[in-house]
This record gives structure tokens, sequence and C-alpha cells, in this order.
């Protein structure tokens, strides 16, 4: 069995994902800081659970090689 190289490309790719959304976060993160500590409190919390949205189909790619499941066997 060969070692895929889908792997060690997706770990890179999610680790450039974060490394992207770190920096387009901390860039607004002087709008943000004129907010609300409770509205601020919010924005990152949300912040923080969306750059995880893109990791499914990353990670199903790097597992199966398809960017999408297949779809359902008809009866």
């Amino acid at each position: 069995m060969n070692p895929s190289w889908r792997k060690p490309a997706g770990a890179l790719a999610i680790v450039g994902l974060i490394l992207v959304w770190v920096v387009l976060v901390a860039s607004f993160s002087g709008q943000i800081g004129r907010l609300p500590i409770l509205v601020q409190t919010l924005v990152y919390l949300a912040l923080g659970i969306v750059w995880i949205l893109p990791l499914k189909p990353l990670l199903r790619w790097m597992e199966t090689g398809r960017w999408r499941m297949p779809p359902p066997p008809r009866r």
C-alpha cells in the first residue's frame, strides 16, 4: 500500500487556511474592538467557529480523493 500525498497536502492546506483566517480576523480587530464587549464576544465566537466549515470537504478529500459524497444508491 502506497502512502497518499493527499494527507500531507491536506495538512498543509489546513495550516494555510488557519493562517489566512487568523490574519483576516486580526486585520479587523480594530473595528471589532470598538464594539460593545458582548457584541465582541459574539463576533469572535462566530469567527472562531466559521473557519471550521471548509474543513469537512477538505478532510473528505484527504481520505477519499473526492470533494463530495457520492449520491446514495437507488433502490
